[in-house]
């Protein structure tokens, strides 16, 4: 089983950074794929980005590549989302999401498991 917290979401305007943080705690050996999503209001919750087990591999949505990485510390159990340039359009509650995996380069854009409360981000104009 595995927990996830969220934070560093926030009010900022178009064209700022913000960096999301995902500490996570897990109650088991096997390895995991993290990943972000987002609900924008009145949508469904897309898939933003996600990193293997190793961390070695990415994948993104078109919409936020070039402008977003994710990377991992698994020293410190958490999982990081560096938002750039940010738009209007990127204003969502995301979320972090655990997902097991058996392959340890894995990079799975749907199918998690576990999934934090959330942080809201907001992207004025």
């Amino acid at each position: 089983q595995v927990q996830l917290v969220e934070s560093g979401g926030g009010l900022v305007q178009a064209g700022g950074s913000l960096r999301l943080s995902c500490a996570t705690s897990r109650r088991t050996s096997s390895p995991y794929a993290m990943g972000w999503f987002r609900q924008a209001p009145g949508k469904d919750r897309e898939f933003v980005a996600t990193i293997s087990w190793s961390g070695r591999s990415t994948y993104y949505a078109d919409s936020v590549k070039g402008r977003f990485t994710i990377s991992k510390d698994n020293a410190k159990n958490m999982v990081y989302l560096q938002m750039n340039s940010l738009k209007p359009e990127d204003t969502a509650v995301y979320y972090c999401a655990a997902e097991v995996v058996y392959h340890s380069e894995s990079v799975p854009t749907s199918g998690y498991k576990y999934w934090g409360q959330g942080t809201q981000v907001t992207v004025s104009s």
